[in-house]
Protein backbone atom coordinates (compact mmCIF):
# COMPACT_ATOMS: atom_id res chain seq x y z
CA UNK A 1 0.00 0.00 0.00
CA UNK A 2 1.01 3.09 -1.04
CA UNK A 3 1.54 6.62 0.75
CA UNK A 4 -1.34 7.97 -1.38
CA UNK A 5 -3.35 5.25 -1.08
CA UNK A 6 -3.02 5.45 3.16
CA UNK A 7 -3.86 9.14 2.46
CA UNK A 8 -7.22 8.53 0.62
CA UNK A 9 -8.11 6.11 3.38
CA UNK A 10 -7.57 8.42 6.04
CA UNK A 11 -9.79 11.36 4.23
CA UNK A 12 -12.27 8.78 3.66
CA UNK A 13 -12.02 8.07 7.31
CA UNK A 14 -12.29 11.48 8.22
CA UNK A 15 -15.10 12.57 6.41
CA UNK A 16 -17.14 9.17 8.00
CA UNK A 17 -16.60 10.24 10.93
CA UNK A 18 -17.49 13.63 10.16
CA UNK A 19 -20.57 12.76 8.58
CA UNK A 20 -21.32 10.58 11.32
CA UNK A 21 -21.03 13.12 13.44
CA UNK A 22 -23.72 15.52 11.66
CA UNK A 23 -26.03 13.38 10.89
CA UNK A 24 -26.23 12.53 15.32
CA UNK A 25 -26.50 16.11 15.63
CA UNK A 26 -28.76 16.50 13.02
CA UNK A 27 -31.36 13.82 14.97
CA UNK A 28 -30.33 15.46 18.32
CA UNK A 29 -31.59 18.69 17.14
CA UNK A 30 -34.84 16.81 15.67
CA UNK A 31 -35.27 15.23 19.13
CA UNK A 32 -34.83 18.39 20.75
CA UNK A 33 -37.11 20.79 18.35
CA UNK A 34 -40.01 17.84 18.54
CA UNK A 35 -40.06 17.52 22.34
CA UNK A 36 -39.95 21.74 22.69
CA UNK A 37 -43.27 21.71 19.74
CA UNK A 38 -44.66 19.10 21.99
CA UNK A 39 -44.22 20.81 25.35
CA UNK A 40 -45.47 24.21 23.52
CA UNK A 41 -48.95 22.24 22.08
CA UNK A 42 -49.60 20.73 25.36
CA UNK A 43 -49.35 24.48 26.96
CA UNK A 44 -50.95 25.99 24.27
CA UNK A 45 -53.96 23.82 24.49
CA UNK A 46 -53.98 23.98 28.26
CA UNK A 47 -53.75 28.08 27.65
CA UNK A 48 -56.53 27.72 25.57
CA UNK A 49 -58.94 25.17 27.35
CA UNK A 50 -61.10 28.20 29.16
CA UNK A 51 -61.85 29.44 25.46
CA UNK A 52 -62.57 26.58 24.20
CA UNK A 53 -65.05 25.60 27.06
CA UNK A 54 -66.96 29.41 26.18
CA UNK A 55 -67.17 28.65 22.87
CA UNK A 56 -68.76 25.69 23.82
CA UNK A 57 -70.58 26.73 26.66
CA UNK A 58 -72.15 29.62 24.51
CA UNK A 59 -73.23 26.92 21.88
CA UNK A 60 -75.25 24.50 25.03
CA UNK A 61 -78.78 23.70 25.79
CA UNK A 62 -79.56 26.08 29.05
CA UNK A 63 -79.17 23.30 32.41
CA UNK A 64 -76.18 21.55 30.31
CA UNK A 65 -73.00 23.95 31.10
CA UNK A 66 -71.85 21.59 34.10
CA UNK A 67 -72.77 17.87 32.97
CA UNK A 68 -69.89 15.35 33.56
CA UNK A 69 -68.54 14.32 31.69
CA UNK A 70 -68.05 17.79 29.37
CA UNK A 71 -70.02 17.91 25.72
CA UNK A 72 -67.36 19.85 24.43
CA UNK A 73 -69.38 19.70 21.26
CA UNK A 74 -72.98 20.43 21.81
CA UNK A 75 -75.56 18.48 19.49
CA UNK A 76 -77.00 19.80 18.21
CA UNK A 77 -75.23 23.45 18.83
CA UNK A 78 -77.48 26.01 19.84
CA UNK A 79 -76.87 29.24 17.28
CA UNK A 80 -79.68 31.09 18.86
CA UNK A 81 -78.31 31.31 21.88
CA UNK A 82 -76.09 34.65 20.28
CA UNK A 83 -79.51 36.52 18.64
CA UNK A 84 -81.33 35.76 22.07
CA UNK A 85 -78.47 36.75 24.66
CA UNK A 86 -78.09 40.24 22.55
CA UNK A 87 -81.58 41.11 22.06
CA UNK A 88 -82.83 40.42 25.98
CA UNK A 89 -81.03 43.20 26.73
CA UNK A 90 -80.04 46.64 24.96
CA UNK A 91 -76.59 45.74 23.89
CA UNK A 92 -77.16 47.84 20.99
CA UNK A 93 -76.98 50.97 22.95
CA UNK A 94 -74.19 49.45 25.42
CA UNK A 95 -72.04 49.00 21.92
CA UNK A 96 -72.60 52.59 20.94
CA UNK A 97 -71.74 53.84 24.29
CA UNK A 98 -68.29 51.49 24.38
CA UNK A 99 -67.49 52.87 21.10
CA UNK A 100 -68.14 56.07 22.04
CA UNK A 101 -66.15 55.90 25.57
CA UNK A 102 -63.06 53.75 23.36
CA UNK A 103 -62.72 55.87 20.60
CA UNK A 104 -62.31 59.02 22.79
CA UNK A 105 -60.07 58.20 25.18
CA UNK A 106 -58.24 56.04 22.59
CA UNK A 107 -57.41 59.76 20.48
CA UNK A 108 -56.86 61.35 24.32
CA UNK A 109 -54.36 58.89 25.22
CA UNK A 110 -52.47 59.03 21.73
CA UNK A 111 -52.73 62.87 21.93
CA UNK A 112 -51.57 64.01 24.95
CA UNK A 113 -48.99 61.11 25.92
CA UNK A 114 -47.23 62.29 22.44
CA UNK A 115 -47.21 65.62 23.26
CA UNK A 116 -46.31 65.35 26.75
CA UNK A 117 -43.54 62.59 26.29
CA UNK A 118 -41.95 64.58 23.19
CA UNK A 119 -41.63 67.51 25.67
CA UNK A 120 -40.01 65.39 28.09
CA UNK A 121 -37.82 64.01 25.60
CA UNK A 122 -36.92 66.58 23.18
CA UNK A 123 -37.19 70.02 25.46
CA UNK A 124 -35.13 71.08 27.64
CA UNK A 125 -36.49 73.74 30.43
CA UNK A 126 -35.90 74.01 34.22
CA UNK A 127 -36.84 71.12 36.28
CA UNK A 128 -37.88 68.92 33.58
CA UNK A 129 -35.97 65.95 35.25
CA UNK A 130 -37.85 66.68 38.22
CA UNK A 131 -41.43 67.17 36.86
CA UNK A 132 -40.76 63.74 34.82
CA UNK A 133 -39.82 62.01 37.97
CA UNK A 134 -43.30 62.96 39.75
CA UNK A 135 -44.73 62.23 36.71
CA UNK A 136 -43.43 58.62 37.21
CA UNK A 137 -44.05 58.62 40.83
CA UNK A 138 -47.99 58.36 39.89
CA UNK A 139 -47.01 54.95 38.57
CA UNK A 140 -46.15 53.97 42.31
CA UNK A 141 -49.82 54.40 43.74
CA UNK A 142 -52.12 51.80 43.60
CA UNK A 143 -56.10 52.60 42.16
CA UNK A 144 -57.77 52.08 44.57
CA UNK A 145 -55.71 54.41 46.52
CA UNK A 146 -57.01 57.53 44.36
CA UNK A 147 -60.55 56.11 43.84
CA UNK A 148 -62.24 58.42 46.53
CA UNK A 149 -60.67 61.82 45.67
CA UNK A 150 -61.03 61.22 42.13
CA UNK A 151 -64.89 60.54 42.45
CA UNK A 152 -65.30 63.72 44.91
CA UNK A 153 -63.19 65.39 42.59
CA UNK A 154 -65.90 64.57 39.74
CA UNK A 155 -68.62 64.67 42.10
CA UNK A 156 -68.09 68.57 42.16
CA UNK A 157 -67.50 69.07 38.62
CA UNK A 158 -70.67 67.76 38.07
CA UNK A 159 -69.45 65.21 35.67
CA UNK A 160 -70.72 61.86 37.55
CA UNK A 161 -73.55 59.52 35.38
CA UNK A 162 -71.70 61.06 32.35
CA UNK A 163 -68.86 59.85 29.86
CA UNK A 164 -66.93 62.59 31.16
CA UNK A 165 -64.71 61.11 33.52
CA UNK A 166 -63.84 58.32 31.05
CA UNK A 167 -62.63 60.27 28.39
CA UNK A 168 -61.46 64.04 29.17
CA UNK A 169 -58.72 63.10 31.71
CA UNK A 170 -57.10 61.15 28.79
CA UNK A 171 -56.32 64.33 26.66
CA UNK A 172 -54.68 65.13 30.06
CA UNK A 173 -52.21 62.62 30.20
CA UNK A 174 -54.09 60.29 32.89
CA UNK A 175 -51.64 57.52 31.76
CA UNK A 176 -48.03 58.09 33.29
CA UNK A 177 -46.76 54.36 31.32
CA UNK A 178 -47.70 55.23 28.08
CA UNK A 179 -45.66 59.01 28.63
CA UNK A 180 -42.84 56.76 29.98
CA UNK A 181 -42.68 54.65 26.79
CA UNK A 182 -43.21 57.69 24.04
CA UNK A 183 -40.52 58.90 25.93
CA UNK A 184 -38.04 56.56 25.05
CA UNK A 185 -38.94 56.43 21.33
CA UNK A 186 -38.31 60.04 20.93
CA UNK A 187 -35.18 59.64 23.01
CA UNK A 188 -33.77 57.63 20.26
CA UNK A 189 -34.41 60.21 17.55
CA UNK A 190 -31.19 61.88 16.36
CA UNK A 191 -30.82 65.71 17.53
CA UNK A 192 -29.67 66.56 14.70
CA UNK A 193 -32.86 65.83 12.78
CA UNK A 194 -34.13 69.05 14.98
CA UNK A 195 -31.54 71.13 14.11
CA UNK A 196 -32.12 69.78 10.01
CA UNK A 197 -35.77 70.85 10.59
CA UNK A 198 -35.67 74.50 11.98
CA UNK A 199 -32.61 75.42 9.98
CA UNK A 200 -35.78 74.50 7.23
CA UNK A 201 -37.87 76.44 9.14
CA UNK A 202 -40.07 74.80 11.02
CA UNK A 203 -41.22 75.27 14.80
CA UNK A 204 -41.05 73.22 17.89
CA UNK A 205 -44.35 72.09 16.43
CA UNK A 206 -43.47 71.30 13.30
CA UNK A 207 -40.32 69.21 14.72
CA UNK A 208 -42.91 66.89 16.54
CA UNK A 209 -45.68 67.04 13.70
CA UNK A 210 -43.79 66.23 10.72
CA UNK A 211 -40.15 65.03 11.88
CA UNK A 212 -40.79 63.02 15.25
CA UNK A 213 -44.37 61.90 15.31
CA UNK A 214 -43.71 59.59 11.75
CA UNK A 215 -40.47 58.37 13.64
CA UNK A 216 -42.31 56.77 16.19
CA UNK A 217 -45.43 55.23 14.74
CA UNK A 218 -44.49 51.78 16.00
CA UNK A 219 -44.91 53.01 19.50
CA UNK A 220 -48.05 55.01 18.88
CA UNK A 221 -49.18 51.25 17.44
CA UNK A 222 -48.24 50.13 20.34
CA UNK A 223 -50.42 52.50 22.67
CA UNK A 224 -53.28 52.44 20.79
CA UNK A 225 -53.27 48.26 21.35
CA UNK A 226 -53.40 49.25 24.69
CA UNK A 227 -55.56 51.97 24.92
CA UNK A 228 -57.85 50.50 22.88
CA UNK A 229 -58.34 46.97 25.00
CA UNK A 230 -57.95 48.79 28.72
CA UNK A 231 -60.82 50.89 27.26
CA UNK A 232 -63.12 48.54 25.79
CA UNK A 233 -62.82 45.46 28.96
CA UNK A 234 -62.67 48.53 31.50
CA UNK A 235 -65.57 47.14 34.15
CA UNK A 236 -64.47 49.28 37.05
CA UNK A 237 -64.48 52.86 35.89
CA UNK A 238 -68.05 52.58 34.04
CA UNK A 239 -69.21 50.85 38.00
CA UNK A 240 -68.34 54.21 39.50
CA UNK A 241 -69.23 57.02 37.74
CA UNK A 242 -71.74 55.35 35.86
CA UNK A 243 -75.36 55.31 37.32
CA UNK A 244 -78.13 55.03 34.33
CA UNK A 245 -78.55 51.95 32.60
CA UNK A 246 -79.13 53.65 29.18
CA UNK A 247 -75.44 54.96 29.41
CA UNK A 248 -73.61 51.51 30.78
CA UNK A 249 -70.83 50.37 28.47
CA UNK A 250 -70.87 46.16 27.01
CA UNK A 251 -68.65 45.08 30.28
CA UNK A 252 -70.92 46.63 32.74
CA UNK A 253 -73.84 45.51 31.39
CA UNK A 254 -72.74 41.71 30.83
CA UNK A 255 -73.50 41.36 34.69
CA UNK A 256 -77.14 41.77 34.12
CA UNK A 257 -77.20 38.40 33.21
CA UNK A 258 -76.45 37.15 36.93
CA UNK A 259 -79.60 37.52 38.77
CA UNK A 260 -79.91 36.90 42.40
CA UNK A 261 -80.51 32.89 42.12
CA UNK A 262 -78.57 31.85 39.12
CA UNK A 263 -76.69 32.82 36.34
CA UNK A 264 -77.62 32.10 32.49
CA UNK A 265 -74.57 30.55 31.15
CA UNK A 266 -75.04 29.76 27.90
CA UNK A 267 -76.13 33.59 27.30
CA UNK A 268 -73.85 35.06 29.27
CA UNK A 269 -70.64 33.19 27.69
CA UNK A 270 -72.63 33.54 23.95
CA UNK A 271 -73.05 37.85 24.53
CA UNK A 272 -69.19 37.86 25.91
CA UNK A 273 -67.72 36.10 22.87
CA UNK A 274 -69.58 38.87 20.77
CA UNK A 275 -68.30 41.51 23.33
CA UNK A 276 -64.68 39.86 23.03
CA UNK A 277 -64.59 39.73 19.38
CA UNK A 278 -63.05 43.54 18.69
CA UNK A 279 -60.26 42.98 21.17
CA UNK A 280 -59.41 39.34 19.01
CA UNK A 281 -59.56 40.80 15.85
CA UNK A 282 -57.54 43.70 16.96
CA UNK A 283 -54.62 41.42 18.09
CA UNK A 284 -54.44 39.36 15.22
CA UNK A 285 -54.13 42.68 13.03
CA UNK A 286 -51.99 44.79 15.57
CA UNK A 287 -50.26 41.57 16.78
CA UNK A 288 -46.62 42.73 15.60
CA UNK A 289 -47.20 46.08 17.72
CA UNK A 290 -48.89 44.07 20.59
CA UNK A 291 -45.94 41.55 21.06
CA UNK A 292 -43.39 44.66 20.35
CA UNK A 293 -44.77 46.41 23.39
CA UNK A 294 -44.56 43.16 25.64
CA UNK A 295 -40.86 42.98 24.45
CA UNK A 296 -39.96 47.14 25.42
CA UNK A 297 -41.77 46.74 28.30
CA UNK A 298 -39.82 44.19 29.30
CA UNK A 299 -36.43 45.82 28.63
CA UNK A 300 -37.28 49.35 29.24
CA UNK A 301 -39.59 49.43 32.15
Amino acid sequence: MNTRTIHLKAQQNLFNQINHYLKRQHVKNLAYRAIIYFLLIIGSFLISLPFFWMISTSLKKPGTEFTIPIQWIPNPPRWDNYLKGWSILPFNIWLFNTITITAISTIGSLLSSSVIAFGFARIDFPGRNILFLLVLATMMLPYPSVIIPLFILYKNLGWLDSFKPLTIPTFFGVNAFYIFLLRQFFKTIPKDLDDAARVDGCNTFGVFRYIALPLIKPALGIIFVFSFMYNWNDFLGPLIYLSSPEKFTLALGLRFFQSQYRVEWTLLMAVSLIVLSPCIILFFIAQKYYIQGIVITGIKG
